[in-house]
């Protein structure tokens, strides 16, 4: 008998039969608040009417159309749509499947572009599992473990993650500026750095916000020495933070974004955004893929980008952004050291008495919850940190619920 892959385990129990909007529905009849979203993706919440009618409508007359032999209408409409959200210097995009994919993208032109070798990433980003992505992911080594020797090229400069730090967050700031400052001394020098690639808000590694600071620190000194600045927006893009981009929060201008996981309620879509000018410099052949831009995909995202605007639902992001943070900390125990996040991303840190990484518990309220009826994921360096990321169509009823199911899991764990 032919089986998943035994590596693929399950976060929770549930086999669905159905969802609908923030919850999905088990084969045994029970309904669970689904604060996991596809790990982000369903936006606009499951089976959101207008998203269903756009897919069965484009399925019914072309499903695959491969974007470098054939042009389709929803991959035009799409861009036309993408070009009244994306920040307006990024004006040329390229579509792919996969967030692994947008990053492979993302790096392959930076380099073609710039003519230099080397990468900088910051420590707990998570950038994908595909070999260049998973060299560039510092989130946890079972993203990378195994498959050695990775990519060349890829040096690690600090994150401003106060909470690890033991330090306030314009101490932090100062640290991961100067160690960076301190690696173009003695690791890679300026002219070899063809980029900065970084999390507006840390996924895998934590659900840890940057700043504003930092990141007018990373423009500084990518404008100073001709450094893309390239940010993955793939779990943050689309409203997730309350803001269309994550990185709108801190008044930057990036020369690259990645983007994916929100963009389509679910379909399978990634791509790159960037100016016509660099994207001009990619060098030719180096784009393309079989099933990037794929017609269905495409229908869904120009659906999800009109739903997530006529339902106002990146301002509905932001306001049960704060009212899940505000709760999160108002409920929190001993048990949990840190609650941070920003929009529909809140993480609960669970740690010992020393500050020490409890995953032991974290796991234990994960489970726990998902037996009252709340799914969650757990993230972070030691799978210390359960988080939270719910649908944008969320509710203030239904945060409300969520809450009160996680009071009773932290008193029961």
């Amino acid at each position: 008998m032919t089986t998943l892959s035994p590596r693929l385990l399950q976060a929770t129990p549930v086999t669905v039969d159905h969802a609908r909007g923030s919850y999905v529905y088990g084969t045994d009849g029970a309904r669970y608040l689904d604060f996991t979203a596809g790990i982000g993706v369903v936006s606009t919440g499951h089976c959101h009417p207008r998203v269903v009618a756009a897919a069965q409508e484009q399925v019914a007359s072309l499903i695959h159309g491969q974007y470098t032999t054939v042009m389709h209408r929803p991959l035009l409409e799409l861009i036309e749509r993408l070009a009244h959200v994306l920040p307006p210097n990024l004006d040329s995009v390229f579509f792919a499947n996969s967030g692994s994919e947008a990053v492979e993208a993302a790096l392959r032109l930076a380099r073609q572009a710039t003519g230099r070798p080397n990468v900088v990433t910051f420590h707990g980003g998570f950038h994908g599992r595909t070999v260049a992505a998973a060299s560039m992911t510092t989130s946890g080594t079972r993203f990378s473990a195994g498959f050695s020797p990775l990519m060349a090229g890829v040096h690690i400069a600090p994150f401003p993650t106060a909470y690890r730090y033991g330090c306030t967050q314009e101490e932090a700031t100062a640290f991961a500026l100067r160690e960076l400052d301190y690696l173009f001394a003695t690791v890679t020098a300026p002219q070899e750095t063809a980029a900065f690639i970084v999390e507006p808000v840390l996924g895998e590694g934590g659900y840890i916000p940057g700043n504003t600071e930092f990141f007018h620190g990373l423009r500084e000194r990518a404008d100073a020495y001709g450094i893309l600045l390239i940010l993955d927006e793939v779990q943050t893009g689309f409203g997730r933070t309350g803001r269309w981009f994550g990185h709108q929060h801190f008044g930057i201008e990036p020369d690259v974004v990645t983007i994916a996981k929100g963009i389509a309620s679910g379909f399978p879509l990634s791509g790159i955004a960037a100016s016509h000018e660099l994207m001009s410099k990619a060098w030719p052949g180096s784009q393309g893929g079989t099933y990037g831009g794929n017609a269905v995909a495409c229908a869904a995202a120009v659906a999800t980008l009109d739903v997530i605007e006529r339902e106002g639902l990146v301002a509905n992001a932001a306001e049960r952004g704060h009212q899940l943070l505000d709760g999160a900390r108002r409920l929190a125990t001993d048990a949990v050291g840190d609650v941070r996040g920003l929009g529909l991303m809140v993480g609960s840190e669970f740690t010992g008495p020393e500050g020490e990484p409890d995953t032991a518990r974290a796991q234990a309220a994960q489970q726990e919850a998902a037996r009252r009826g709340l799914l969650m994921l757990t993230c972070g360096a030691h799978m210390n940190v359960v988080r939270m990321i719910p649908p944008l169509v969320i509710t203030a009823d239904e945060i409300d619920e969520g809450l009160a199911i996680w009071s009773d899991v932290l008193a029961a764990v």
